[in-house]
């Protein structure tokens, strides 16, 4: 669960009207969170309280944290365990491709509980929960397309994840080669594991449209993005905008 810490610029570019913003940072999980007050204490505990069972998971299972393909848990474990098992599952990939979207969304699930609007952002994985539309500005490294678009989203009220992956950016493993691969899921883990099957999906120009159909058969994806090489492909529930 190491990583490389980087600036997280990009934060200044998606902010919610009328939420109070605050970030929360244990060891390496660090979290930028809008919501109607400041949560910060009940945000660190839940991040707390997600991390122990997961640190001593991996202790106990290190394939949990090394494998590239699924690995199926019990289904008495940590219910943030069993979220990243079955994300990974359905995207066929390591359940490791799923941890910061279902931290996210456990945080975020928590606050909810105190606040009607929350927003938390996890390395460039957002968890969402506003009524109406939100837009999400995507960093796609060097790409002409980084922090020019965005991909705006009609929640319906209800919670969803807007996840990215990237072979050229970040510290998070990719088989693939695109600057950036967004996918919206009804769920945040799912849609954090599903960007990086989509990521490793597309090494040539070719690859781009197929791929994005592939996520998009995915059961609770709700839409999908790629950018490779100067081009985008999109699909699904989704507009692209400019920011």
């Amino acid at each position: 669960m190491t990583e490389k810490k980087q600036p997280r610029t990009y934060r200044s570019l998606f902010s919610q009207k009328g939420l109070v913003s605050f970030e929360v940072r244990v060891l390496e999980t660090d979290l930028f969170i809008q919501a109607c007050s400041n949560l910060q204490d009940e945000a660190k505990s839940m991040i707390l309280e997600c991390r122990k069972p997961l640190e001593d998971y991996i202790l106990a299972h290190p394939e949990f944290a090394r494998s590239f393909a699924p690995v199926p848990v019990s289904p008495l474990a940590h219910p943030l365990i069993r979220s990243m098992a079955q994300a990974g599952t359905a995207a066929q990939v390591g359940p490791m491709a799923a941890v910061a979207g279902a931290i996210a969304q456990f945080v975020g699930r928590g606050l909810a509980k105190s606040s009607e609007q929350v927003i938390v952002e996890n390395g460039g994985d957002l968890f969402v929960l506003v009524p109406g539309t939100v837009t999400a500005a995507v960093y796609a490294g060097n790409s002409p397309f980084s922090n020019k678009i965005g991909v705006r989203v009609d929640t319906c009220g209800k919670p969803m994840g807007i996840c990215t992956s990237s072979a050229t950016v970040g510290h998070s493993k990719s088989l693939g080669r695109a600057d950036a691969a967004v996918v919206i899921a009804s769920d945040c883990a799912l849609a954090d594991a599903a960007a990086t099957a989509l990521g490793n999906l597309v090494t040539e120009k070719n690859q781009m449209n197929r791929a994005v159909n592939w996520a998009l058969g995915l059961p609770g994806v709700l839409g999908a993005l790629v950018i490779f090489a100067g081009r985008m492909a999109a699909g699904g529930q989704l507009e692209i905008v400019g920011v």
